[in-house]
C-alpha cells in the first residue's frame, strides 16, 4: 500500500520547492552602505546584500515566498510596515532582522531603500505601487497585482513617466522548479512551436482560514482577474504572445450562497500571435490531496509536449512536487527539477541595479494583468439554473 503523505500547505509547498532549487540565502545583517561599496564585496567569507529592500502591506502569505526571493537573489530586507498586528508579530518572528516600522512613509522615504515588496489586500496594491514609483523605488506586488481596469491605466501611466519597475510575482511560475525547466525546454525547441497552453489551477478554500476580503470581488476581484492572473502570464511567456484577446469566459458560484458575489469556479480560451490556451480554475481541491492544488501545466508543440505536474503525483509514487514529463519524436522522458534554479529573485535585482528587464518585461506583466482584467470582465456567470446537467 501507498504511504499517506501528510498534508502540507502552499506556503510550505512553495517554501520548500525554493528551498530545494537554491538554497536560502544568508540573512542580510551588515549596516547600510552605498551601493558601489556593496554590489559584488565580500565579508568575512558571505557575500554582502547588493541592495536594501523594504516591505509594506503583508495580508497574503505570499509575502513570505517574494522576500525569499529577493534575498537569493542578494537583497537585505531593513523594514517593514504592517497594520495587523497579528500579521506583523509572525513576519517579525520570521525576519528579526528587518525593523518593523509605523507609517508606510518611513521606508517609502528611507533613501537607502530601493525595492518595495507587498502583499497588502489585492485592491490596495495599484494605488500603493504608484506611491511606490512615485517615490523614486520599484515595485513587486504579490498577484493580483491590478484590480480594475482603471488601475492599470493609472499605473501604466505612472510607470511611463517615472521609469520605475512594476514587478508582479506570478509565483506560479516564478516559484515552481518544474516550470521554469519547462521554459527552458521552450525556449531550447524541445517541442518545436508552441501551439497551445493549457493550465489545470485548483485551489483548496479552507473558508474559516479566509479573511473577510477573499470573499470579495471589489476588493480581491473575481477569480479570473485573481488566481487566472498566474495562468495568463504562462500562457504569454509559453507561447511567446505579445498580444492577446479573450475568445470566451465564464464564471460560477456553485457552493457559497452565503456569499453571492464569490466565484469558485471560472474557465477561459484565449487566443495570442504565438499560439492559443485554455485555462481552467477552481476552488475545489478536496481534503484527500496532500497539499493545496493538483496544478497541470500542458504545453503543446508541433514536435512533442510537456506535462508539468506542479505540486503533487497523484499515483503516489514520487514524493513531492515539480514532476515534468517530455513527449517527443524520440520517445518519452521524466526530467528531474530538483536543481533548477528559480532566477526570478536574481534577474529582479540585477534589473533594479542596471535598469534592465530580465525578470519580466514590464509589457508582459501589463498584458498578462490587462487580460485577467478582460476576461473577468467578459466572463457569462452561470447560475444554477443555466448551468448543465
Amino acid at each position: 500500500m501507498t504511504p499517506t503523505m501528510p498534508p502540507i500547505t502552499r506556503r510550505a509547498a512553495i517554501r520548500a520547492s525554493a528551498i530545494a532549487a537554491a538554497g536560502m540565502a544568508a540573512v542580510g545583517t551588515m549596516r547600510p552602505r552605498t551601493l558601489s561599496a556593496a554590489v559584488h564585496s565580500v565579508l568575512r567569507g558571505r557575500r554582502s546584500a547588493r541592495l536594501r529592500f523594504g516591505v509594506v502591506g503583508i495580508n497574503h502569505s505570499h509575502i513570505y515566498g517574494m522576500v525569499n526571493a529577493v534575498q537569493r537573489g542578494g537583497g537585505e530586507l531593513v523594514a517593514f510596515h504592517a497594520e495587523e498586528p497579528e500579521l506583523a508579530s509572525e513576519f517579525a518572528r520570521r525576519f528579526p532582522q528587518a525593523m518593523r516600522v509605523r507609517d508606510e512613509r518611513q521606508v517609502l522615504e528611507d533613501p537607502t531603500i530601493q525595492l518595495v515588496l507587498s502583499s497588502i489586500v489585492p485592491v490596495e496594491r495599484a494605488p500603493l505601487g504608484i506611491r511606490v514609483m512615485r517615490a523614486g523605488k520599484d515595485y513587486m506586488s504579490d498577484k493580483p497585482g491590478i484590480l480594475t481596469m482603471a488601475q492599470l491605466a493609472d499605473v501604466r501611466r505612472v510607470q511611463a513617466e517615472t521609469r520605475r519597475i512594476y514587478s508582479i510575482c506570478f509565483s506560479e511560475r516564478f516559484e515552481v522548479p518544474a516550470a521554469v525547466k519547462a521554459g527552458e525546454l521552450v525556449k531550447a525547441g524541445a517541442i518545436g512551436e508552441v501551439i497551445q497552453t493549457m493550465n489545470i489551477a485548483p485551489h483548496r478554500i479552507h473558508p474559516p482560514a479566509r479573511p473577510d476580503w477573499f470573499w470579495d470581488p471589489g476588493r480581491n476581484g473575481g477569480i479570473l482577474a485573481d488566481i487566472g492572473s498566474h495562468q495568463f502570464d504562462q500562457f504569454l511567456y509559453f507561447t511567446g504572445s505579445t498580444t492577446g484577446e479573450i475568445v470566451a469566459a465564464q464564471v460560477r458560484n456553485v457552493r457559497h450562497p452565503e456569499h453571492p458575489e464569490f466565484q469558485d469556479f471560472g474557465d477561459v480560451m484565449v487566443r495570442g500571435n504565438g499560439g492559443t490556451g485554455y485555462i481552467r480554475l477552481d476552488w475545489f481541491t478536496p481534503a484527500g490531496l496532500p497539499t493545496w492544488g493538483d496544478g497541470r501545466l500542458f504545453i503543446l508543440g508541433t514536435d512533442g509536449y510537456i506535462e508539468a505536474r506542479k505540486y503533487v503525483d497523484i499515483a503516489g509514487e514520487r514524493q513531492g512536487g515539480n514532476h515534468l514529463f517530455l513527449v517527443d519524436q524520440k520517445g518519452m522522458q521524466r526530467i528531474d527539477c530538483a536543481g533548477t534554479e528559480l532566477p526570478y529573485g536574481r534577474q529582479l535585482v540585477d534589473d533594479v541595479l542596471h535598469r534592465t528587464e530580465t525578470a519580466m518585461p514590464q509589457a508582459h506583466a501589463f498584458l498578462a494583468t490587462e487580460l485577467a482584467l478582460r476576461a473577468q470582465e467578459q466572463a457569462q456567470h452561470v447560475t444554477a439554473a443555466s448551468a448543465p446537467r
